[in-house]
């Protein structure tokens, strides 16, 4: 193991400037706490390993397990072989391949979902305000996050600038449309209405009931029923 460890630190180091755009993503609950990984590699090959994948869920059930609150706190994860750290250094020199731990979130919410999407590329956690959510909606719910890829829950959770953002672009597609001057604001800030229902995960179309809301389709299992955060994480998907 001491061999394969220094491979894998001398792999790594040589491997630096390679793109590690492959990988596995996977996702898991746990009572109120919902977190996801994505391990990263250059292969695809790799990243279909029943090793690897292994290997994430280890890391994955370490965070479900310890909650860390990041990314490094979660690399510093000490297991029974070894840090998550250590293990990912091992696996690079197992393999010669470039290889890093990409992303991770969590979320805590009364009620919390995850979903993994075939392929293990994409995969999505939702958290809820509300105790025994039905298992269905709550699903559907994640699917829909991983398939429209909303910025944000509401319009009112969205940034500033990236507001801005929408008006400014809208304006200046208006001026070269040739619509006048005093009808700019009015026009762009209709496109940004658009731009809500589009992005925010509540506005959206149920992809399962387009004649609905996100909003509405929860709102038929519970008055009250809404979302409180999402996180998705995908790799070439």
């Amino acid at each position: 193991m001491e061999i394969i460890r220094k491979k894998g630190q001398a792999v790594a180091a040589k491997r630096e400037d390679r793109e590690a755009s492959e990988g596995c993503v996977l996702a898991a609950t746990a009572g109120d706490f919902a977190a996801v990984v994505a391990l990263q590699c250059e292969t695809d090959f790799v990243a279909k390993n029943e090793e690897f994948i292994a290997l994430t869920q280890q890391i994955l059930g370490a965070a479900i397990e310890h909650k860390p609150e990041t990314l490094d706190e979660l690399l510093a994860l000490e297991l029974p072989n070894g840090t998550v750290s250590q293990l990912i250094t091992d696996k690079i020199g197992a393999t010669g391949e470039k290889m890093q731990l990409g992303f991770y979130e969590h979320l805590t919410s009364p009620s919390v979902v995850s979903y993994i999407h075939m392929g293990n590329k994409l995969a999505t956690i939702v958290g809820f305000n509300q105790l025994n959510v039905d298992e269905h909606v709550a699903k559907d719910v994640a699917m829909q996050v991983a398939a429209m890829n909303p910025i944000a829950v509401t319009a009112e959770s969205i940034p500033a600038e990236i507001k801005e953002k929408e008006l400014e672009i809208a304006r200046e597609k208006a001026r070269e449309a040739g619509k006048p001057e005093n009808l700019l604001d009015r026009i762009a800030e209709g496109a940004l209405q658009k731009f809500y229902k589009e992005s925010t995960l509540l506005q959206q179309e149920y992809v399962k009931d387009p004649k609905k809301t996100i909003e509405q389709f929860l709102k038929e299992s519970s008055k009250d029923l809404s979302v409180t955060a999402f996180k998705r994480v995908s790799l070439n998907v």
